[in-house]
């Protein structure tokens, strides 16, 4: 099989547990992050779950963007798999997190990616990701989307996952009085926006979290094809006694409609 970029796709035969075995096998070896940084720790035990389901559906997608790859756990985890990996964000993730993008085959830029063009060419990935980022977005994720469309080649996967407005949690908040959002003094009353290219943006919180009806019209209206937009079980990596906490988890994973996010896959035609 060819990629995107000319040559041979790595063969990813791994199962989705053995690609979770693999990723806490990294972990254990300092290879996946630098042990001695717990909020890296504490990052991939929330998220593990999650960019493990993402890298079964990648297999033998062989380049693969990052849209807002941050502190770079996926990335990290999809280069000890095989993967030629390209990561943007607002700042260069790479300047931002050096410790964690070093010695990896990862390229990294900065790019704001609510307005500005990427910087590849048509149909450079066979992959584009887009994790827990556009509940961030200040305007429309509409533009966003369609660069993710125009750097796939043909056949190509996107993947994003974002918070259910309707989980829950929301809509417990709701019934006891609360906002499903972020703290409204210091999040929204007082924020003050980021200026780029005369226009305001307000990276720093939820502006809008999502319905799995709107993820769908989201990928349809860019252009996408066989779209698959499900719900999200709220897996926590745990050990020890801290295994029983994940039966709590559990229960409110019971009702899939209710699960705190929504997951996404679809293709290029």
């Amino acid at each position: 099989m060819q990629s995107a970029s000319g040559g041979t796709t790595p063969v990813h035969n791994l199962s989705q547990r053995e690609i979770y075995a693999r990723a806490l096998e990294l972990r254990t070896t300092g290879k996946l992050f630098p042990l001695d940084q717990p909020r890296l720790d504490n990052t991939f035990k929330g998220s593990v779950s999650r960019f493990c389901e993402i890298a079964f559906r990648l297999r033998g997608c062989r380049r693969v963007l990052d849209v807002g790859a941050g502190q770079g756990m996926l990335l990290s985890l999809l280069s000890a798999l095989g993967h030629e990996c390209h990561a943007m964000d607002i700042e260069d993730p790479g300047r931002t997190y050096p410790a964690m993008y070093a010695g990896k085959n990862i390229t990294s830029c900065a790019c704001n990616v609510e307005v500005d063009t990427f910087p590849y060419e048509d149909g450079f990935f066979d992959a584009t990701t887009c994790c827990q980022v556009m509940e961030h977005f200040t305007h429309s994720h509409l533009p966003t989307t369609r660069e993710m469309f125009r750097v796939l080649r043909p056949g190509g996967i996107i993947e994003i996952d974002v918070p259910n407005a309707v989980s829950f949690r929301s809509r417990s908040r709701m019934l006891r009085g609360k906002h499903i959002t972020w703290d409204y003094e210091k999040c929204y009353l007082r924020a003050e926006p980021i200026l780029y290219k005369g226009m305001s943006f307000f990276p720093v919180r939820h502006n809008r979290e999502f319905t799995r009806a709107e993820l769908e019209l989201l990928l349809r209206v860019a252009g996408f094809e066989q779209i698959e937009v499900s719900f999200l079980k709220s897996r926590r990596h745990r050990e020890g006694f801290e295994k029983i906490r994940s039966l709590g988890t559990a229960l409110k994973d019971a009702i899939p409609s209710l699960r705190k996010s929504l997951i996404a896959f679809a293709r290029k035609p």
